[in-house]
């Protein structure tokens, strides 16, 4: 940057910094040897941390920044106060600087990086050691207990639990157990900041604490940890999906030994649905329930996406009065933040040269999903050359903004760039809903045709109801214990409709056999048996709606959902893979549900008696997967779809 350049951004930061200098190799007492390529100390450096110190440091970090064309920063505790000095590397005029920002942090807040200075000498690895769980490497409970537990805090205090864990730990090993508990907090440190403190509370409970917060920020953290957990992974359970319950209170001056339990309890509350954060106001956490969420803010979202902290810093005090924030310092945290939040960004300002994923890796990804066609995007960037620019114009950008930033240019730009969207998704809302209307009547239609058959059939008409339950619990736990079928949210609430239609081919059996009240002779049997035939034969005689996705499914569903995984169902002797994963979801529905229920032909059975039997192959054999999914939801069955009802014996 040029000098005049460099003053404009030194203003903007000293809107944010209590001190900012910019300080050349000469006055850090560096001297280059173009000879040896190489930084010579010829003097004594004048960077904050050396001056107050009334001596060079053997490590500083301002002649390391210098050397290496980087950015440090370093918490420097003075007794009374902490500071936060950052060193960051730039080029003015062509020489090599650093400019060097300095900002005081509320002691009382910092909660991850506070030790009294008295006993800070020689004592670090000791506290390290002292105060971190060796395994998960968190915060440990000693930690909890000396620093934390008495301390008063404005703080978003959270309390996280990793649903399932033991049975994971059981199931894969404890090594892999271990593992998986060092990336969560891995995955948990990357969305926080490094004074906010995450204690490993339990076996797999952790206490997060988040001072000086807001709450819709809060709510943002959360949402992010939520997320980026459901896809933890290591390379020796690619097929095992985490979930997570979380309870979170705002805590104003209070004791956190005093709020904790209240976050205790609504993290109990939310693991009755798992991968759900419950707040003392208000659930969120699934993906309906974040859009219903978000859709009570009249404030539009922005997406900030730099790899540098300082720049993200400067917009978001620029923006945040107006307008909701979120950040992501890399391209490829900007692609999983829009795949959770989606057309809930009103718009994104993007940078261009980033480690991992630049900028145009982003506009690339948003091209090929279609996002930038109801998602604005303003380039941030020092880069001024015409090939970026016209690239980026390209790649379908809205606007370019050139750093150093420009408060009312900022500002005015992305305010009409909003408002020019907005029209347009105005008139996509509308449209929407009219897709909406037609989807709702189809699912009330399929309802009809379903309740025609059960009540052709002289059942109660429950049956498609807790199939379409049953199958609904099945699939949302397949989707997190395998990737294997790949089923996407637009599939499952397909597969779970398509499973109302299941038994429509009993319109074509005979009622003298459908409703016998005694056991089917041989030659009824083979008649019933034809009713999966009947119901794909209707289907296949909508020759106007073949490609239909619901008309595809329900004929899977229709023909093969009494097909069983060794080989042995009807009508064609499918096995295995070979089976359509909808209609093995259905069968096992399908199956549980006949042996709980009352027929015309049985009693019901109790949910242990029927469990029993399927696992003892006496209704078939089923997908090891499903049978496992089946034994962990279990125990939810009777209160969230029997009402816990009583079933006989």
């Amino acid at each position: 940057m040029t000098m005049e350049q460099a003053q404009k951004q030194i203003e903007i930061y000293q809107q944010l910094f209590q001190e900012v200098r910019l300080l050349s190799a000469s006055d850090l007492g560096m001297e280059y040897a173009a000879e040896s390529g190489q930084y010579l100390v010829k003097k004594d450096c004048h960077c904050k941390l050396c001056l107050e110190k009334s001596t060079c440091e053997k490590e500083c970090i301002a002649r390391d920044v210098l050397k290496h064309k980087g950015q440090k920063t370093k918490f420097e505790n003075t007794g009374t106060e902490l500071d936060e000095i950052i060193e960051r590397y730039v080029e003015v005029d062509g020489a090599p600087c650093v400019m060097e920002l300095v900002r005081r942090v509320d002691a009382d807040a910092v909660i991850g990086e506070v030790i009294p200075e008295s006993e800070k000498t020689n004592m670090t690895e000791f506290y390290h050691m002292l105060y971190t769980d060796a395994l998960s490497q968190a915060y440990n409970r000693r930690y909890f207990e000396d620093r934390i537990r008495k301390k008063v805090v404005t703080a978003g205090i959270a309390m996280i639990d990793l649903d399932d864990f033991k049975i994971s730990n059981d199931t894969y090993g404890h090594e892999i157990g271990d593992k998986l508990l060092r990336a969560v907090v891995a995955t948990i440190r990357g969305v926080i900041r490094t004074t906010d403190a995450l204690i490993r509370y339990g076996g797999d409970e952790f206490l997060l604490v988040i001072p000086n917060i807001s709450q819709k920020m809060f709510e943002q953290k959360l949402n992010e940890i939520l997320y980026h957990i459901r896809l933890v992974q290591i390379p020796e359970s690619k097929n095992l999906y985490l979930s997570v319950s979380i309870g979170a209170v705002m805590a104003r001056e209070q004791v956190v030994e005093e709020v904790m339990p209240k976050a205790d309890k609504l993290m109990y509350e939310a693991k009755q649905t798992k991968n759900t954060i419950v707040t003392e106001w208000g659930r969120i956490g699934e993906k309906d329930d974040l859009m219903q969420y978000s859709g009570k803010h009249t404030r539009q979202c922005i997406l900030i996406v730099d790899d540098s902290e300082m720049n993200r810093a400067i917009l978001y005090e620029m923006l945040h009065m107006d307008y909701d924030i979120l950040e992501a310092d890399s391209g490829e945290m900007c692609i999983r933040m829009l795949e959770e939040y989606g057309r809930d960004i009103s718009l994104i300002l993007l940078d261009i040269v980033m480690p991992g994923m630049n900028g145009f890796g982003v506009l690339e990804q948003m091209n090929r999903r279609k996002w930038i066609e109801t998602i604005p995007v303003i380039m941030i960037s020092s880069e001024h050359s015409d090939f970026y620019i016209r690239n980026a114009y390209d790649m379908g950008v809205s606007d370019y903004i050139s750093r150093p930033f420009d408060i009312k240019v900022v500002q005015r730009r992305v305010n009409n760039t909003i408002k020019l969207y907005a029209k347009q998704r105005r008139l996509t809302t509308i449209l929407t809903e009219q897709v909406k209307s037609k989807e709702e009547s189809r699912k009330i239609m399929v309802a009809i045709l379903s309740q025609i058959v059960e009540f052709r059939n002289g059942e109660s008409g429950l049956h498609v109801t807790h199939v379409n339950a049953l199958v609904k619990m099945l699939l949302e736990r397949l989707r997190q214990v395998t990737d294997q079928y790949n089923i996407s949210w637009v599939r499952q609430d397909l597969i779970v409709m398509a499973s109302s239609l299941h038994d429509i081919g009993k319109i074509g059996i005979d009622d003298k056999i459908l409703n016998k009240k005694g056991k089917l002779t041989k030659e009824e049997f083979e008649i019933m048996k034809t009713h999966t035939l009947i119901g794909a034969s209707i289907l296949e005689n909508l020759e106007e709606y073949q490609q239909e996705p619901l008309v595809q499914t329900a004929y899977e569903i229709c023909r093969w959902h009494h097909e069983r995984y060794d080989g042995n169902g009807y009508p064609d002797g499918l096995k295995g893979e070979d089976i359509p994963i909808s209609a093995q979801v259905v069968s096992l529905a399908d199956v549980y549900d006949a042996l709980v229920s009352k027929r015309v032909y049985k009693e019901g059975y109790t949910y242990d008696t029927a469990m029993h039997m399927i696992l003892n192959g006496e209704c078939g054999v089923f997908n090891p997967i499903l049978i496992q999914c089946l034994r962990d939801i279990y125990e939810k069955i009777p209160a969230e779809i029997y009402r816990g009802g009583v079933k006989l014996c």
